[in-house]
This record gives structure tokens, sequence and C-alpha cells, in this order.
């Protein structure tokens, strides 16, 4: 079995405890990055949507941190939607705000009908750089 290392932000949120899962797995060069959501730091969600998806993309920010990443170094997404159709126009500025330029990593956005109280999650897989 390959050795993996469990990445947690510094200041990880209750989630984490409460659902038994790591914030991301670093393995070889990669960082597996768990789904991201706009929590609060008690592990509720953000009410406001517009913040909720900026809280989940600052969430998914310091995580990448913590694993020796940045945004610079995501190569896949995988982002849920409980409302894709009404969310987009929400999303997508912060999408080009963090991915501004090409290369730009491959996204599948999908639409679900559960997000445990969230309507917005993210989830990456990135390359860890060479410290050379």
């Amino acid at each position: 079995m390959a050795h993996r290392d469990a990445v947690f932000p510094a200041n990880r949120h209750a989630l984490y405890e409460a659902h038994g899962y790591s914030a991301a797995i670093r393995s070889g060069d990669l960082l597996f990055v768990s789904g991201q959501v706009g929590s609060r730091d008690d592990g509720t969600p953000e009410p406001d949507f517009a913040a909720q998806v900026r809280l989940a993309f600052s969430r998914l920010e310091a995580t990448l941190a913590a694993g020796g990443c940045s945004f610079d170094d995501v190569i896949d997404v995988t982002s849920f939607h409980t409302d894709p159709e009404n969310q987009f126009e929400t999303v997508l500025p912060v999408k080009n705000e963090v991915f501004p330029r090409a290369p730009y990593p491959t996204w599948t956005a999908l639409g679900v009908t559960w997000l445990a109280g969230f309507d917005f999650e993210i989830k990456v897989i990135a390359r860890i750089p060479d410290k050379a």
C-alpha cells in the first residue's frame, strides 16, 4: 500500500472530527482534498449562499496550503451543487478569481439533492510542487 499522510489546515473545523475524515491526504506528489464546504467554525452551514461559496474556497485554500500547495497546483476539480442552474451565476465569478488564467484545471460540476445542509461543496486533486 502506498504511504499516505493526513493533512489538516491550522484551524480545522468540527466536521472532520464529527464525521471521521481527513481534510486531505498526501500520497506521493499528489494531494487529494476532501470536499470543502462553507461551514462556520462549529461545522454549521453559512446560510448566505454567496458567503458559503467564498468560505468553501477559503477553506480549500487553507487545506491546500497545509499540504504545501496553492490554487496554481490544482489539476482536477469536482464541485457539487444543490441548484446548479440558479447557483452558477454566484459560483463562476469566484471560480474565475481563483483560476484566472490558463491552463485551467479540469472541472466536473454535479447537481445533487443533498449536501448535509450545505448548498455547495468543492473537492480537488493537486500536484505538490517540488521543493528543489
